[in-house]
This record gives structure tokens, sequence and C-alpha cells, in this order.
């Protein structure tokens, strides 16, 4: 019998942790607190990218404002939405799919006026999910990059690094490229210390890494680059280098691990058990 209770109480436990790390009712404190008087255009990438699409479907406070846009999760992580389009693609390796659903979430933000609004949804895997190389460097070359930096135990914020560099809408681009829209970005962070330029390689956020952090990481890891990307690493100047402002930028941790942790604790010991 004990060992049956002790089975339940796990079981509980972990669907405490789920929730508490979901965005559900998490979203709502940070949406605009007046309709936006232009269009809202919602992207996003990431693990949790298309259950965040739907959370911000069921809060939205604005039934006169439409929300449209197109976000990217992993194979077998979409759900139901009515208005945001869900596509997906490969994790952690990217595909064709994945290529094909970043360049049209970028295309979705240029062209923007002043008046719009771009929500982005954020969520770990975003780096590997919105896989659009810049420059020369192909699909395959992004992959076998991404490939080397999973084996070599590079931290993520080191791998993220490289990424950024090597990516045309990773580490702040996406952005850069929405302006003059104001960009509203959610994120559910899964690193330590919530950096939100490492999480999903910060798409919207401005970027503090450089071209001499990244050959600096490549030559530590001893990542083997492909011919096309050497080439441009090589030749990368600073007007090639990610934003390192971005006024019309602003982010909110929706959910962190600690968040998460800390609720289950509470929940535990409410249960009368002796949580280390």
């Amino acid at each position: 019998m004990q060992s049956q209770q002790a089975l339940r109480c796990l079981q509980q436990c972990f669907q405490v942790t789920l929730a508490a790390a979901s965005a559900q009712d998490k979203l709502s404190e940070f949406l605009p607190k007046q309709a936006p008087t232009g269009r809202v255009v919602v992207v996003g990438a990431g693990k949790g990218a298309a259950a965040m699409a739907a959370e911000l479907e069921r809060v939205w406070p604005y039934p006169n404002v439409p929300l449209s846009g197109l976000v990217i999760t992993r194979y077998g992580h979409a759900c139901p939405t009515q208005f945001i389009e869900v596509v997906e693609a490969s994790h952690p390796v990217p595909d064709a799919a994945g290529e094909a659903a970043a360049k049209r979430v970028l295309a979705s933000v240029q062209g923007l006026q002043a008046d719009d609004l771009v929500i982005a949804l954020i969520s770990g895997g975003a780096s590997a999910l919105l896989s659009l190389p810049c420059a020369d460097i192909s699909l395959e070359d992004k992959r076998a990059v991404n490939k080397a930096l999973l084996h070599s135990g590079a931290p993520i914020e080191h791998m993220n690094a490289v990424r950024k560099h090597l990516s045309a809408i990773k580490g702040g681009r996406l952005a850069q490229a929405a302006a003059p829209a104001q960009v509203l970005t959610l994120t559910i962070s899964d690193v330590v210390g919530d950096d939100l330029s490492v999480i999903g390689s910060g798409p919207t956020v401005p970027d503090a890494s450089t071209f001499a952090d990244v050959k600096r990481i490549i030559q530590q890891y001893q990542i083997e680059l492909p011919p096309a990307v050497a080439a441009y690493l090589q030749a990368a100047s600073d007007a090639d280098e990610t934003p390192k402002s971005l006024p019309n930028s602003q982010a909110h941790l929706v959910v962190t691990p600690n968040q998460a942790l800390m609720h289950t604790e509470a929940w535990a010991k409410a249960q009368g058990l002796n949580v280390l």
C-alpha cells in the first residue's frame, strides 16, 4: 500500500511540475494594457511554441484585434489553434521544413508599420527549429555545425553564440527586421541563468556576443567547419554583427526553471514531504 501511495505522490508531483512549467494562465499579465491600433502578428519557435500560441489565443483580450501568424514546433508537439498556424520541424538538428518555416516567419514581420505589434513566443528548442542560414551558408552547412556543437561539450551559451552568427534570423535579427513595429517577446526559459539572449538564440533581443567570441569558441572546442562557414567567419566584418541594441523590442520571462521547481517544492511540502 505504501509503495502505491508513493507512486501516486510521484505522479502528482510530476504533473504539478509540468503545469508550473507551462504557459497556461501565465501570459495575460504581459499582454498590452490597451488594444493595439495596427496589426498583431504572432511568430514563434520552440518545443512549447504551439502550446503558447493556443494559450495566447485563449487569453487574448481584444476580440476586435485579430491575431495571425506562424509558430514552429518540434514534430509531435503541435496542438489545435484557431488563427495562428503551427508548423512542425526537426529538433535538435534542423531540417528543410524548419528552414522553409523560418523564411516565412521572417517574411511575416517585414514591411510592418510603427503601430503594428509583433508577439514572439520563444521556448527551448527554437535555435534548431528557427533555422535560416545567412549569406552563402547552406542548410547542410548549418546542420554540420549544429551536430559538431552538440557533440563538442560546449555549454548552451557558447553553442548559441555560434548559431546566432551564422543565422539570418537569430541573435536579434528577427526584431531588427520587424522595425519600426514594436516586438513583444514572451519566453519560457530552459537555460541556467535565464539569459533572454541565450534562450532559443534570442531572435528578438539584443545580442552581446561577437564574431571574436565565435572564433574563440570554435578554436576552444575544436569545431570542424564546412568551407563555406569558415570563409564566412573569416570575411565577417562589424557590418555583419548581430544587433547590440533594439529600441523596438521588449521581452519577458513567462516561466523559468527555478520558478517551476519552487512551485513543486511548495506543493510537496504541503503534502508533508521533506524536500531537499
